[in-house]
């Protein structure tokens, strides 16, 4: 008998607080978390877009989608699919059959440590998705897996409830409970780098700033 140990979901993140962070880049917001909350090594298939939401999170077996068809049957409007596909990229996670379900059920994105497939399907729209490689191969559809457990991608631990930020750098996430600070201090950086840019278009710029700069 498969097994799918499925959890509640997380409290939504409240959508005031979201909106905040819609136009903060996610070098900012790692920048003020010491850069640590980044999501390695993967990459952007859609065409153009910004990713941002509350995260849902699904651990998968290795090469095996069932779980996330699951939570396909449980998702929110405006939560991220997060997936924990053990980095493998043998075979494909999602496609354009689950991209479909997810756009018609609200899902803000997805974000899987893993490999899709129908990447031309990805590339020409703005739905968000974030995956680490792209195979024709496709998935098994047996189990076990897990919903909204913490899972670990490209490095990091996602805990369900989390906000998501994507944009085309990558993805970023962290706990709801420190938005309001963080966006006081990704505010006050974006105003320091915003003086520096000004001192160096007026040819003032010089290595005391450094420490300001993202790179």
């Amino acid at each position: 008998m498969t097994t799918i140990t499925r959890n509640p979901a997380p409290p939504s993140v409240d959508p005031d607080l979201l909106a905040a962070f819609r136009d903060v880049a996610t070098a900012t917001i790692s920048d003020c978390l010491d850069r640590m909350p980044v999501l390695s090594g993967l990459r952007a298939f859609h065409r153009r877009g910004r990713l941002l939401g509350t995260a849902f999170t699904v651990r998968v077996r290795a090469g095996d989608n069932l779980a996330i068809h699951q939570a396909l049957e449980e998702v929110r409007r405006g939560d991220v699919i997060v997936v924990d596909g053990g980095d493998d990229t043998s075979r494909a996670l999602v496609g354009d059959i689950m991209k479909a379900i997810a756009e018609s059920r609200g899902v803000a994105g997805f974000v899987i440590d893993g490999a899709v497939r129908d990447s031309d399907a990805f590339a020409d729209a703005d739905f968000p998705c974030y995956a680490r490689a792209a195979t024709p191969r496709g998935p098994f559809k047996t189990g076990p897996g897990a919903i909204n457990v913490p899972v670990c991608v490209g490095g990091w631990t996602v805990n369900p409830g989390d906000v998501v930020v994507g944009d085309a750098d990558g993805v970023v996430t962290f706990a709801p409970d420190i938005a309001t600070p963080l966006i006081e201090a990704v505010r006050a950086q974006a105003a320091r780098e915003t003086e520096v840019l000004a001192l160096i278009r007026a040819g003032r710029y010089d290595g005391r700033y450094a420490r300001v700069a993202k790179a």
